[in-house]
């Protein structure tokens, strides 16, 4: 069954295409035919000026008739479609989306940040962690930042912040919301101790590919430090010419770094493990679970 998952966000829209292969056994394989990332960047029109100007929207109509297409060709049987916290803030986010739906078919549901944090967390995270140790799960993007606390098998706090990287790059955050996030954070890690951290989006697991760590291996706090260090004293032009970045990547990474040391520091954490997932593939989980279930209920019937 060939399954695909739409992520708009406020930095990117991503399609994800996925093959997926059951056994007897039980076990499921996930197998990607194709991922594309376009940088629509509608964060810096709604951060700024509350809404998505009509040469963005036009864009990312465009982009979705592109994604439709590739569906099309790959004879996707199902998808699920979702935006984030650039769509979430839009005064035009629903008018934009009745749009997409007129143009192209597409459903698409704005989800909270509890929704995404959790789409991510609970098919991907949860399912690999040791009942006797602590972690903290933090997903940066453009608009906003998920942290999962989870600890004894349970989770212990989950919240949703407005601190992204394009909304730093925009200068809309304020000092209350650092101190809201770093309040959040420090309370429930002290009961956590020791934890360990792990992170999502495609910030950090750039910085793990120009690390050249090894699968599974985590990456220290003072890694992201001078990281962050280095990268914050190369003039953008240069960033891009030495770390080989794309445009849209060469800006956002030092904020996301700021991002994930901070959090990191409040919380006590040394290391940072980066499984390389993020919300589309998330989505495809959560659609494949849907289609099972609702396949063993016309047979139950």
């Amino acid at each position: 069954m060939i399954l695909a998952a739409i992520d708009i966000g406020s930095n990117a829209a991503r399609l994800l295409i996925t093959e997926t292969s059951f056994y007897k056994d039980g076990t499921v394989d996930f197998t990607k035919l194709n991922l594309l990332r376009i940088p629509l960047r509608l964060g810096m029109d709604v951060f700024d000026k509350g809404y998505v100007s009509d040469e963005k929207k036009g864009k990312l109509i465009e982009t979705l008739k592109t994604y439709k297409l590739l569906m099309n060709i790959y004879d996707v049987q199902a998808f699920k479609a979702c935006a984030t916290s650039a769509m979430r803030d839009a005064a035009n986010g629903p008018e934009i989306l009745k749009e997409i739906k007129e143009e192209t078919g597409l459903d698409i549901r704005i989800i909270s940040g509890d929704e995404e944090a959790n789409i991510i967390y609970e098919t991907h995270i949860a399912e690999n962690l040791s009942h006797n140790k602590s972690y903290m799960y933090i997903d940066v993007g453009g608009g906003s930042t998920e942290i999962t606390m989870f600890s004894q098998n349970q989770i212990q706090f989950k919240q949703s912040f407005n601190i992204g990287t394009i909304r730093l790059l925009n200068n809309k955050v304020t000092d209350e919301q650092w101190d809201m996030m770093k309040r959040y954070v420090k309370t429930y890690a002290r009961t956590c101790q020791p934890l360990e951290a792990i992170g999502t989006g495609g910030n950090i697991n750039k910085i793990f590919s120009i690390s050249k760590r090894k699968e599974g291996r985590p990456l220290s706090l003072q890694l992201l430090r001078d990281y962050y260090k280095e990268l914050s004293n190369v003039p953008m032009e240069e960033r891009k010419h030495l770390y080989h970045f794309h445009d849209d990547r060469a800006d956002v990474i030092v904020p996301a770094l700021q991002i994930y040391t901070s959090v990191m520091r409040w919380a006590n954490a040394e290391e940072i493990y980066v499984p390389k997932i993020g919300l589309a593939d998330g989505l495809i989980k959560v659609l494949y679970a849907e289609l099972t279930a609702a396949k063993q209920t016309i047979k139950a019937e």
